[in-house]
């Protein structure tokens, strides 16, 4: 795969731009997302978690379209591709040895920001200990955006 210089942006950061709340404005000014989301991927885990998001909040047909129209936007990473799937395996088997569980959700997120040579974006903590070593990410403290 092309490392490209990026990011790919969590799920939870999508969360915040669609919902448009001081949050996602702070998000989307703070890393000039908007007008350059040419340069912001995803992996296609987060497609799908997203689409589940939707209705699991009961989104209406305005957040559905903000979320489609989002969503095109970004450059999707398909999991498949052979390197994703190695940094996978690699970041998947190590957080186990460092008793570092994740979801299975975020190891593919972190695998794709790996193969990608891309920087995670991200709100929660889960993907700390690949900081520096596997990965390189944002961490995004809602509390704190929310201060600047």
């Amino acid at each position: 795969m092309e490392h490209t210089i990026g990011y790919v942006l969590d799920t939870n950061v999508l969360v915040a731009l669609i919902r448009g709340n001081d949050l996602g404005k702070t998000i989307d000014h703070r890393f000039r997302l908007r007008g350059h989301l040419r340069r912001c991927m995803i992996s296609v885990v987060t497609v799908g978690e997203m689409y589940s998001l939707a209705r699991k909040f009961g989104w209406g047909e305005k957040k559905r379209e903000a979320l489609q129209a989002l969503l095109n936007e970004l450059v999707w990473i398909d999991i498949s591709h052979p390197e994703v799937l190695e940094c996978y395996g690699e970041i998947d088997c190590d957080s186990q040895k460092m008793g570092r569980a994740m979801t299975k959700n975020d190891v593919w997120i972190a695998a794709t920001a790996r193969a990608a040579g891309a920087t995670l974006l991200t709100t929660d903590a889960d993907f700390d200990h690949l900081h520096g070593h596997y990965i390189t990410r944002i961490h995004i403290d809602p509390r704190a955006a929310l201060d600047e």
